[in-house]
């Protein structure tokens, strides 16, 4: 199983790699900025449900066969960008809408919902987990459990990330949100981001 010394060595990239700006925490500072902290807090949980799906997928091969099928990759592609960029299109389209309060559960409900779909349709994160997972995982050893614990880690620390951001991302909402114009422009923001976010996955290229 795993030594002392390549659990140090593991927790050490990967806070690297949580606290590096990517993706993720672009899409998450946009929700939040759009609809403020529990939104954010929701597509965080989200997004780490989304990683989930990936680490077990990596553990089973699943992924593994996602990535050497240049079908199956593009088709996880498109959908995983096409889904983000007609999320963007939706938020800019309804960000000078004035929710009503009791519409708060059901917005925190669709962020998780949408976080998670957006990060368990994304093929770069599968990717990613099958080329930086393996490297600290002793093959002498059983493979998957390992893969698993990793794994768990990794989006623990990601979604570790994803919190601190958006308390400070709700933070400066709340300093401006008594301008209706700024709350709108940043809905717009948020919309622009995912947009972009679903344009640049669509143009992802499979690692050979």
């Amino acid at each position: 199983m795993l030594g002392f010394q390549t659990l140090i060595l593991f927790l050490a990239a990967a806070v690297v790699v949580a606290i590096t700006p990517g993706p993720g925490i672009f899409y998450i500072v946009g929700r939040t900025l759009a609809g403020g902290r529990t939104e954010g807090l929701a597509s965080s949980l989200g997004l780490g449900l989304g990683g989930l799906v990936h680490v077990f997928g990596g553990a089973v091969g699943i992924s593994a066969l996602i990535m050497a099928s240049t079908e199956a990759f593009t088709f996880l592609k498109i959908a995983g960008s096409l889904y983000l960029i007609w999320l963007g299109i939706k938020t800019w389209c309804e960000a000078r809408v004035i929710e009503p309060t009791g519409l708060q559960t059901t917005g925190v409900h669709r962020a998780f919902r949408e976080g998670m779909v957006v990060e368990a349709l994304n093929p770069k994160t599968a990717a990613f987990f099958l080329a930086f997972i393996p490297q600290f995982v002793d093959p002498t050893a059983h493979v998957a459990t390992q893969f698993i614990v990793l794994g768990l880690i990794s989006v623990a620390l990601n979604t570790s990330v994803d919190l601190i951001v958006t308390y400070w991302a709700a933070k400066a909402r709340a300093g401006l949100a008594k301008r209706p114009s700024f709350i709108a422009m940043t809905r717009q923001a948020s919309g622009a981001v995912m947009c972009g976010l679903g344009t640049t996955l669509l143009f992802a290229r499979r690692a050979t």
